[in-house]
């Protein structure tokens, strides 16, 4: 008897401490809707939204917000703070032209007829005058440059070039914006112990006051194709230009180490004759008794070359 004796007891407790929570809850609600009821004034920062530009000119990012003081009740600030506003400004009949400027200047009056409903009252805009610079459109191809810091495991490298994709970018936007873009740089590709191709996104560096210009591209896509590497050395021979006629030259060696770096898979196909030695006798000056080895000449499947052998001596037989 006891025990069903204590559960009611709880039972009704429970049920006193729901029906206060609910006049709780329900007394909350009759506040926050009694506050918003009543007029707030206050200052706001709204964006400007550009309609009906024309085409061919692009408006300069001068005024892009207008502050106004506003009195109205509380539901309609509450939903200002949660979505942003904004003013709309048509370029087909809200401005003037006048010095390669559009001017905006609108009474209140006219912001609340066009912009606002009979719930707001408008007490002050600030500024009064919106002033917009435009300027033609101007479309340039811009290349792109490549900011890598690329680490190969040993024996790889890039076999032939790095490419980019796109590698260059339409830069769209004023005259006066555009024609000062030479190049666009990529953000910085930094990738270690590299031993497969590589594919890889970046991103381009927007130059300042890109906010009025469009690019047909702000991601770029960086390959290369990655094969092992190895070193091999051949025997060149080298041949003296502009020897006068007059003059019998003898030089020694006749022949050069040239070391090269190519693929593995290249390997056996190179050969002697895919290089070319020279040393030009218009070189020599004063009593020089050598000349200098110059490669001139090595295969496109080669990634380098040097010659390791750095004077040829030679003696004037008369």
């Amino acid at each position: 008897m006891g025990k069903i004796t204590s559960k009611i007891g709880a039972s009704l407790k429970n049920k006193r401490v729901n029906v206060f929570f609910l006049f709780l809850l329900f007394s909350f609600v009759i506040l926050i809707f009694s506050k918003l009821s009543k007029d707030y004034t206050n200052t706001l920062a709204f964006q400007i939204e550009k309609l009906n530009v024309p085409e061919e000119q692009v408006i300069l990012n001068d005024s892009t917000t207008i502050d106004i003081t506003l009195k109205t009740h509380g539901f309609r600030w509450f939903n200002y703070y949660f979505n942003t506003p904004k003013i709309s400004v048509d370029f087909t009949k809200d401005v003037s032209k006048k010095d390669k400027m559009y001017i905006w200047s609108q009474s209140k009056d006219y912001l609340k007829n066009t912009q606002f409903d009979k719930e707001v009252q408008i007490l002050n805009v600030s500024p009064d005058t919106l002033l917009f610079r435009y300027d033609s459109n101007m479309v340039k191809k811009v290349p792109v440059t490549l900011d890598a810091d690329i680490k190969f495991s040993a024996g790889y490298n890039v076999f032939g070039a790095m490419k980019l994709e796109p590698d260059s970018v339409t830069v769209i936007g004023p005259h006066v914006l555009v024609k000062e873009i030479k190049e666009i740089e990529t953000e910085k590709l930094s990738l270690e112990e590299i031993r497969t191709d590589i594919e890889e996104p970046i991103s381009i560096i927007l130059p300042e006051n890109s906010i009025d210009l469009k690019f047909s591209a702000k991601t770029i896509m960086v390959k290369a194709e990655v094969k092992k590497f190895t070193e091999g050395t051949l025997k060149v021979p080298v041949e003296v230009i502009n020897i006068p006629k007059n003059i019998n030259l003898k030089y020694f060696p006749k022949e050069v180490n040239v070391a090269y770096f190519v693929s593995l898979d290249n390997f056996n196909t190179v050969n002697a004759e895919d290089f070319k030695v020279i040393c030009n006798y218009k070189n020599v000056t004063g009593n020089q008794t050598f000349l200098v080895p110059e490669l001139v000449k090595y295969p496109d499947k080669v990634k380098s070359a040097k010659i390791n052998h750095q004077q040829i001596e030679f003696i004037i037989i008369k």
